[in-house]
């Protein structure tokens, strides 16, 4: 008897009819004999509504209170799973973020899973019942109720599979697994049976937006196999451990000659900056960076350039889109401290990454990058790099041309049919 996880995303649960589908998904894995817990998200579209809610009741709502409306679309998808579970003829019960409880930091809206308590569960399971959680939730120390930020619901699933030992982790999304780069851009993508935590990591990290980067980390922090299935097969389709989705499990499972790259991904949700005549001196770029980080703001690529005769240089580095305003507000703030001339900043790029754990036994990834980008016309704005990632920043408008080609320049395309 296994222990299974099933997670299902907010498309799977829009709608009674997809809600009695689930069902009937999670019955024909109990009547295999396994023992199954239920992590599911609110609605499609339920928690951007509740938002919107929350905003408009006030700009400056209170976080606390925040984290009680939003959590309230995961709760109601619990509760209607569990009744049609019941009403197929599965033992089943709904059980809250905080009657299990799964405790978290007290960081509202954006809180960080602690440990689970498991007894309760334990004792369900035992039961023959399924256990059917809320994603998103769990409970601060006091009792109020935490949100874990949006995509929550997958670190939710992970979190809870390694807290019960479950074998696996199945995400039922609407794709049915994960993808060489995105098969709109590329039609000749394939589909992966396998891939690394690493790279799956940095994939998401990247743009990939199959799972959310946060329960890849705890996935691989805690060992937990996550296999991304699409829930909308048909009834008759092949148990979830025969599906030909994709598993994400570590290195040492991948016991085949690795392909030198694994994927290719992009975002355009990234914004460019440019500080233009900074002192050329200690401490200058630590002016930058230093209030940047204590307004919570990420920095990915960073370039310097040659200082000039003048005694400055220009500093350019990227931001996430949406944290462009705030970026430019806390840089404002911090003029005199920094020096600088002009603020320039570009929403219009696009940031292309190659990612593979073949890059470590093997050279050249990123002449093959740069040389198939410029034979294309192609200009790389910023460069930054890891272990088995190379990421350069581009013009928005080459995006979908840059993917083609190095996704043809790596042999990633599948033989034509």
């Amino acid at each position: 008897m296994a222990r299974i996880v099933m997670k299902f995303g907010g498309t799977s649960m829009a709608g009674i009819e997809r809600i009695r589908s689930v069902a009937a998904r999670v019955k024909r894995e109990v009547a295999a004999g396994n023992q199954v817990a239920v992590v599911v998200s609110a609605m499609a579209g339920e928690t951007d509504r509740l938002v919107g809610f929350c905003r408009e009741a006030s700009p400056l709502y209170d976080p606390r209170e925040y984290d009680v409306v939003v959590s309230a679309g995961e709760q109601v998808t619990s509760g209607l799973l569990a009744i049609a579970l019941q009403a197929v003829g599965v033992p089943a019960r709904s059980w809250l973020g905080w009657q299990l409880p799964i405790h978290t930091s007290d960081v509202f809206s954006r809180a960080r899973i602690g440990e689970i308590d498991t007894a309760a569960l334990d004792a369900s399971l035992a039961k023959g019942e399924v256990a059917v959680i809320p994603g998103f939730q769990g409970v601060a120390e006091g009792g109020r109720i935490t949100t874990l930020g949006r995509g929550g619901s997958d670190t939710s699933a992970v979190a809870v599979a390694a807290a019960m030992k479950a074998e696996r982790c199945d995400i039922y999304t609407d794709v049915d697994g994960v993808y060489t780069t995105d098969p709109r851009i590329v039609p000749r993508a394939r589909k992966l049976a396998r891939v690394t935590y690493e790279e799956m990591l940095e994939l998401a990290s990247v743009g990939a937006k199959v799972l959310q980067t946060r329960s890849v980390g705890l996935a691989m922090k805690e060992g937990v196999r996550v296999q991304v299935l699409s829930s909308f097969t048909g009834e008759d389709a092949p148990m979830a451990d025969t599906l030909p989705g994709t598993m994400i499990v570590g290195e040492e499972e991948i016991t085949m000659e690795r392909q030198l790259i694994t994927g290719i991904a992009h975002d355009k949700n990234e914004a460019k900056i440019t500080l233009t005549n900074v002192p050329d001196k200690p401490g200058a770029v630590a002016a930058i960076f230093a209030p940047l980080a204590e307004a919570g703001i990420n920095v990915d690529m960073i370039v310097q350039n040659v200082a000039h005769s003048t005694g400055s240089t220009d500093v350019t580095f990227t931001v996430p889109g949406a944290d462009l305003p705030r970026s430019l507000d806390v840089l404002g703030q911090a003029r005199e401290a920094i020096g600088f001339e002009k603020l320039v900043h570009d929403t219009r790029v696009a940031k292309i990454s190659v990612v593979g754990v073949g890059m470590r036994s093997h050279a050249g990834v990123a002449s093959t990058m740069f040389t198939t980008l410029g034979e294309r016309g192609i200009n790389i704005l910023a460069i930054t790099t890891s272990e088995i990632k190379v990421s350069v920043l581009i013009e928005e408008d080459y995006t979908e041309l840059a993917v083609r080609v190095l996704h043809t320049a790596y042999g990633l395309d599948a033989e034509a049919a």
